[in-house]
């Protein structure tokens, strides 16, 4: 799916096969794209032409990864819109720790290499909504299932869903993210908002409800990943 606003990315990895394979893919996909080799040349980068999210490597050569957010949060967003440029963290390094320190620093999310693009796509999509740098319309769709957060509606197949504020809730995320496997946990502090120590069977008797209202035809859209959680998702073929 294409993007429909353009919105302009910030790619910096020293790595010029990913940095070149991840523009061509963000620019098929609608996107505007600026790339940098370095912290330094994506610093200038994002004066100049301030971005709506940054694709951010950690181990680069010059400045590493945390050391630009840290310097991005001082400048300008893209479309003069408030708040800190979001940045999503793109690295080899999986770490705990890592993690913990790029979202400690502002990180929006975190990804490790090699990523699959579908669902570097759907993060991407994620954050922009989040942050609220795509304007316009922001029903989400996937297959025949749209979802409006603003009117709090859902619809599959062009037939209106009656949902609970928490079913809502559940497939309002799960559509956010699209594509993406969530785990249990995820979806327990998202929706819930319960630190790890909530009982997950919780998520387990929502998505059950979820279904009973969804997919009641032959095309189901929330599939079980056993031992990681569930995504939302048309069927492969």
């Amino acid at each position: 799916m294409r993007a429909e606003t353009g919105e302009r990315l910030l790619v910096v990895d020293d790595e010029p096969t990913v940095k070149e394979l991840l523009s061509a893919t963000l620019r098929f996909a609608g996107f505007t794209v600026t790339s940098a080799d370095n912290g330094r040349q994506a610093l200038e980068a994002a004066r100049r032409e301030p971005p709506d999210l940054v694709l951010l490597d950690v181990m680069l050569p010059d400045l590493d990864g945390f050391e630009v957010i840290r310097r991005l949060r001082s400048l300008p967003r893209g479309g003069g819109r408030p708040g800190p440029v979001p940045v999503l963290f793109l690295t080899a390094r999986d770490g705990t720790a890592d993690k913990i320190n790029g979202l400690r620093l502002g990180g929006d999310d975190y990804v490790t290499k090699p990523f699959d693009l579908e669902e570097l796509l759907a993060r991407i999509r994620a954050i922009l909504r989040r942050t609220g740098a795509s304007p316009g319309n922001h029903t989400l769709t996937v297959d025949d299932l749209e979802v409006d957060p603003d009117g709090h509606q859902v619809t599959r197949a062009g037939s209106p869903v009656r949902l609970s504020p928490t079913e809502f809730r559940l497939l309002h995320y799960l559509a956010e993210n699209a594509g993406r496997v969530l785990p249990k946990a995820e979806i327990l502090q998202q929706v819930w908002r319960y630190d790890f120590a909530g009982d997950s069977s919780i998520v387990d008797t929502y998505i059950s409800y979820l279904r009973r209202k969804l997919d009641t035809g032959d095309v189901k859209l929330i599939h079980t990943v056993h031992g990681v959680g569930y995504v939302l998702r048309k069927p492969k073929r």
